[in-house]
């Protein structure tokens, strides 16, 4: 297996992964129970060197689901009929996975409504209450 290019400045080496092939669900006709075209690829997300801390921090989080229990990263492939192509279909998955993760999120900035619109949001409730209270049985004195 040749090595994973993310990018200009980092790759993945083959010995980060292992991946095996087994029968693909779905339907085959009689060549069905002979091939093995469905293709699980591993990524061993705990001890590659290639990426840094807090980016396989943002990968872990990205990922979760894919997570196995010792923290390997499962992507499986069954698209087409060709092993081959199942390969490349789970190495890009792994590749957009790991771009994705390259991107540090944006910091949240809190935000404060205007003071127009506080007044206005008061003034809605002030003609909301006057609305009810004029809606309320008066007491008639007769």
């Amino acid at each position: 297996m040749d090595p994973l290019v993310i990018n200009e400045a980092i790759t993945l080496p083959p010995s980060d992964f292992v991946w095996n092939a087994a029968r693909a669900s779905g339907p085959g006709g009689q060549h069905v129970n002979k091939v093995s075209s469905k293709v699980e690829l591993r990524f061993d997300l705990p001890n590659t060197a290639a990426l840094a801390p807090d980016v396989k921090d943002r990968l872990r989080h990205a990922a979760a689901h894919r997570l196995d229990a010792d923290g390997w990263i499962l992507v499986s492939s069954q698209a087409t009929r060709d092993q081959s192509r199942n390969l490349d279909d789970a190495r890009e998955k792994v590749r957009a996975l790991v771009l994705a993760s390259l991107t540090p999120p944006k910091p949240r900035r809190p935000t404060k409504p205007s003071r127009a619109v506080k007044a206005r949001r008061l003034a809605e409730k002030r003609h909301t209450a006057e609305r009810k209270r004029a809606r309320t049985n008066v007491p008639r004195d007769d």
